[in-house]
C-alpha cells in the first residue's frame, strides 16, 4: 500500500492537534512531524522531502500561503499541499499555488479523509506515468499488476486482449497471462512498432509469435484472431511484404 509521509504546520495548537489526529487515523498518512510556525516548517520540508503538507495560512512571520509561493521557486520535487484555514477569501490565492485542497475550519474527518484521497490519487498517477514512460526497448516493459510493477519480457508476449480498463497480456508456454489496468491505447504506445501490431480494437499481436495467417485472421498457435477493419490496410501492407 502507499504511504504518504506528511507535515502538519498550524499555529493553533488544537488546531494542529485536530490534524495530527485525523493523519494518525488514515492508514495510507504517516506523520513525520508537526510544526508551530511556517519558517520552521520550511527547513523541515527541505530536509525530510514530505509527499504532503496540511498548512495553516494564517500565521505570524510567514503566512502558509507565503511558504507555499516560496515553494515553488525551489528546484526539485514539490510537496503537495493542502491548505486548512478559517477564511474562505483564500480559495483563489490557494489555487494559484497548486494546493491540491482547501479545508475550511472547522472541518470534519470526512472532509479531511477526502482531501488526503486527492493527493493519493495524484501521487499514484505520478508515479504510474512515471513507470509507463520507461521505453519499452527491444527486451521488456513494466506493467502494473495489482500492487506491484511486474518486468515483463517482449519476447515472452503471444497476444495483448482489451477488457474494458485492463489489458490481458498472454505469455508464451505455460507462463500464467497478466492483467494490468491500463487502456490498450497507452500500451500500444509504449511496445516498439516493428515488434508488435494493433489488428482489432481489442488486440495487439506480437509479430514474432504469427504462425498463420489468412485473409483476414492472424493465428498464434490455436489462437485466431479477426483483423478489424480498420486495421485491414495496415495489415494488408504487412503481409505484402512478406510475400514478395
Amino acid at each position: 500500500m502507499t504511504v504518504l509521509r506528511c507535515i502538519a504546520v498550524d499555529d493553533e495548537p488544537l488546531a494542529l492537534k485536530l490534524v495530527e489526529t485525523f493523519i494518525q487515523q488514515t492508514p495510507f498518512l504517516k506523520l513525520i512531524t508537526t510544526c508551530d510556525n511556517a519558517v520552521d516548517a520550511m527547513g523541515i520540508i527541505k530536509e525530510e522531502k514530505p509527499d504532503v503538507v496540511f498548512l495553516d495560512i494564517n500565521m505570524p512571520n510567514l503566512t502558509g500561503m507565503e511558504l507555499a509561493r516560496l515553494l515553488q521557486d525551489q528546484a526539485g520535487p514539490l510537496p503537495k499541499i493542502v491548505f486548512t484555514t478559517a477564511y474562505n477569501h483564500y480559495a483563489i490565492e490557494g489555487y494559484r499555488v497548486n494546493a491540491v485542497d482547501y479545508l475550511l475550519k472547522p472541518f470534519s474527518y470526512e472532509e479531511f479523509l477526502r482531501a488526503a484521497n486527492k493527493v493519493l490519487q495524484l501521487h499514484e498517477e505520478a508515479n504510474n506515468n512515471a513507470f509507463q514512460n520507461i521505453a519499452a526497448d527491444d527486451e521488456f516493459i513494466f506493467l502494473k499488476v495489482e500492487y506491484q510493477w511486474v518486468r515483463i519480457s517482449l519476447k515472452d508476449i503471444c497476444y495483448i486482449e482489451s477488457l474494458k480498463d485492463y489489458v490481458k497480456v498472454h505469455l508464451e508456454d505455460s507462463q500464467k497471462a497478466v492483467l494490468s489496468l491500463i487502456s490498450l491505447k497507452a500500451l500500444e504506445e509504449k511496445l516498439p512498432s516493428a515488434k508488435f501490431m494493433r489488428v482489432h480494437r481489442s488486440f495487439i499481436i506480437s509479430l514474432d509469435k504469427i504462425s498463420a495467417i489468412s485473409k483476414n485472421s492472424i493465428f498464434i498457435d490455436k489462437i485466431e484472431i479477426t483483423v478489424g477493419e480498420q486495421y485491414k490496410e495496415a495489415f494488408k501492407s504487412m503481409v505484402d511484404k512478406w510475400l514478395k
